[in-house]
């Protein structure tokens, strides 16, 4: 064939869209970096994160490319960490703890072509969400076990830092006691940290020795369990079930299933039709879950759980419902009320019945 043939024939191959385009070249994943407060171990509440980013991976497959980094002290230091997502290439960034707020509005603004997602915080931004799970639902819930349990009338709680987030939970925990037991009252160690098992520990021993015999935590290591079972008390697991650390002490845990949040987040990132917004997941949409109770729970106990925990699911109930009363007795919130979302998520009292005072 000559060369005038040749041009004729490309030249008619072209008119008629015959030519063979070159393979199109497969979509870059999308690169999502995850920054934890704590280590990720085996329970608590990073555990649990990082238990949702490997269901991502699973779910979205070469769709995506996570990483994390753990121990990053909230502060200062969790600013670099967030940058150096970003200049690693992250486009969606999950920062996984209260105190990445200011630091991740600070980089959310340097970087306006990455989505960032805060988790428990209140600040937003065009490129900056906020998404949390209702807590609160589940500490109610274990409540209601702890009340139908005690035998002193006396729980406690290891908290980590006095955040509205944990000061809700402790509140939630004592209303879902006293809605089955009246006579509860709640203890409070401080431990100023989300993950410190020495102190974790001493803060349960102590509350056993003031006569505790239910212990709950807002922390993340299983060091209460272990006392407790040590002790011969009982004691819950937090964000993930830690059963396992303390078989005859764990009598349900309150954990948190991130994963429906993040994989939706990634597949709207990668669709381009993320939007910022405020997420706030609780029982109905699956986020918090109560793990299986111990056989030890009465089935009278047992049956006020499950009832409480449809009627919250379903919407019927909600745990912040008045009346309630503070330490002082003063009522407030009124008999068939519930309190706003703005005065949850700022929530700086305890609820009569906690005793000891919110460090300031």
């Amino acid at each position: 064939m000559n060369i005038r043939k040749l041009l004729a024939f490309a030249t008619l191959a072209t008119t008629l869209g015959l030519v063979i385009a070159a393979p199109a070249r497969a979509a870059e994943p999308l690169k999502v970096g995850f920054v934890y407060v704590g280590p990720v171990g085996d329970a608590g509440w990073t555990f649990a994160h990082d238990q949702a980013r490997l269901a991502l991976e699973k779910a979205l497959g070469d769709k995506v490319k996570t990483t994390y980094v753990e121990n990053v002290p909230e502060g200062a230091d969790s600013e670099r960490v967030i940058r150096k997502l970003v200049t690693e290439g992250n486009k969606l960034i999950f920062t996984t703890s209260f105190g990445y707020m200011n630091p991740t509005e600070k980089v959310a603004k340097a970087f306006p072509n990455v989505v960032f997602e805060h988790a428990t915080g209140f600040k937003t931004a065009k490129n900056l969400g906020v998404y949390e799970g209702r807590m609160y639902e589940g500490a109610y819930l274990l409540g209601v076990i702890a009340g139908k349990m005690t035998k002193t009338n006396s729980l406690g709680v290891v908290a980590s830092f006095p955040i509205p987030e944990v000061i809700r939970n402790i509140n939630a925990f004592t209303l879902g006691a006293q809605s089955v037991n009246p006579a509860a009252k709640t203890k409070v160690i401080w431990v100023s940290s989300w993950y410190d098992p020495a102190k974790e520990r001493q803060a349960a021993e102590t509350l056993i020795a003031q006569g505790v015999d239910v212990l709950n935590q807002n922390t993340d290591s299983p060091a209460t369990l272990q006392v407790a079972q040590e002790k011969g008390v009982y004691a819950f697991g937090w964000d993930s079930d830690m059963s396992k650390f303390a078989p005859k002490a764990h009598l349900s845990a309150s954990t948190l299933n991130w994963s429906d949040f993040y994989i939706e987040t990634a597949k709207a990132v990668i669709a381009g039709t993320w939007k910022s917004g405020e997420v706030r997941w609780g029982l109905k949409e699956g986020m918090i879950k109560l793990s299986p109770l111990n056989a030890a729970v009465p089935a009278a106990a047992a049956k006020a759980f499950e009832d409480k925990k449809a009627a919250i699911a379903s919407g019927k109930f909600e745990p912040f419902q008045g009346p309630i009363k503070d330490q002082a007795g003063a009522t407030v919130v009124a008999a068939g009320a519930s309190v706003p979302l703005k005065d949850l998520l700022s929530m700086n009292f305890y609820v009569q019945g906690v005793e000891g005072s919110i460090p300031k």
